[in-house]
């Protein structure tokens, strides 16, 4: 079998890496074509997890807008799946390059493969555009694997056959145990994390914070900074936050952050210093899914920054908490937890537990 995975965006990146090395194993034919839907952080991943992609259409464009960007996606893919002819063409999750992808692939009549299929919100605006990105490829998939019961069911629930649903767990666990047990290791040199280990006081409890999603830019932003800046009074806790490039979230956040007490802005960095620096932390304060899945393994809760999630395993379980962008909400969560939090009974995280890559090749090795 021939298979194509394409992806355009660094979680994507990250959470396909422990894929393509165990189909790769497997002795599948695979070939990778990058979007470059995000560029600097995509190759960060690619080297990281030595992916050398063997079709780059390298479409980051300065202020590009999504119709712009899907334009391109549909046109430049063509070729791609007319030169490689695959079997299968495989793509990940909520971005415009999965939902393009999937569609350039179904007009040529090439079957799609959908990894983390079924995380719904049913809000076609929270997440905008993941949201309507998910529910896209949905309809044009043709193999759906799901990494929880609750993915399933919502698929179910939305009439996709049940012989087309395959429950596997999440590939960024994989890629997460992966990426912890190659620093604990040390067979990974990073300068990024000597460089954190020697600027930010670990004896502080450390507040994480990441921002990215859309329908939080403007006052959501700004409702979080202010937030951060009450907490960072506290004389026991430091706040991390690596601010995204996006001119929505880095302007906002340097406004009102800069040159802060207890308050470090740093650049984004790669892929296994995020890792490290989840590990150190405290309590993680973030709109990101990718997070929500892979703080369970570590320990670590998460304000979830957000009106609605489509992860609801991690609420169930008590590992994550919606908390908006309520500056006050967020600043008496904040200070609840630190003052109370002393770890999860349960330990075991409900996206998975590092296997999902192999799931979905023995899946297709025996379905070819």
């Amino acid at each position: 079998m021939k298979i194509l995975i394409v992806f355009g965006t660094r979680p994507e990146a990250i959470k396909m890496a422990p894929l393509y090395h165990e189909l790769k194993k497997k002795c599948f034919i695979v070939k990778v074509c990058v979007t470059a839907q995000h560029r600097e952080m995509l190759d960060q991943v690619l080297d990281f997890f030595e992916i050398k992609p063997d079709y780059d259409l390298d479409l980051m464009q300065p202020n590009q807008t999504l119709n712009g960007l899907s334009a391109m996606i549909l046109s430049k893919i063509d070729g791609v799946l007319f030169e490689v002819e695959p079997d299968l063409v495989l793509v990940h999750g909520d971005t415009t390059t999965s939902s393009i992808v999937a569609l350039a692939a179904f007009h040529r009549g090439i079957k799609v493969g959908h990894i983390e299929a079924g995380l719904r919100t049913y809000d076609k605006h929270a997440p905008f555009p993941e949201e309507i990105n998910r529910q896209i490829t949905s309809r044009i998939a043709d193999i759906h694997f799901s990494p929880t019961p609750q993915a399933t069911q919502n698929l179910l629930k939305e009439r996709v056959t049940s012989d087309s649903i395959v429950e596997t767990g999440n590939t960024g666990i994989d890629a997460l145990l992966w990426t912890l047990n190659k620093i604990e290791k040390g067979n990974y040199e990073n300068n990024e994390i000597d460089e954190l280990r020697n600027s930010i006081p670990f004896d502080k409890k450390i507040i994480l914070a990441t921002g990215h999603r859309r329908e939080n830019f403007g006052e959501g932003f700004q409702n979080l900074c202010e937030a951060l800046l009450a907490i960072s009074a506290r004389k026991d806790a430091v706040v991390v936050f690596p601010v995204h490039l996006n001119p929505n979230v880095k302007d906002v956040v340097f406004e009102l952050l800069s040159n802060k007490k207890n308050i470090y802005l740093i650049a984004p960095v790669s892929y296994p210093a995020f890792v490290w620096l989840m590990k150190q932390s405290f309590l993680i304060v973030s709109d990101s899914g990718g997070i929500q899945e892979e703080a369970p393994s570590l320990g670590k809760p998460v304000l979830v920054t957000r009106s609605i999630s489509e992860r609801p395993e991690g609420l169930i379980a008590g590992f994550s908490m919606l908390v908006g962008t309520d500056k006050n909400k967020i600043i008496t969560t904040i200070q609840d937890m630190l003052d109370n939090f002393i770890g999860f009974e349960n330990s075991d995280n409900p996206y998975g537990n590092g296997d999902a890559s192999r799931q979905i090749a023995d899946y297709l090795l025996n379905h070819d």
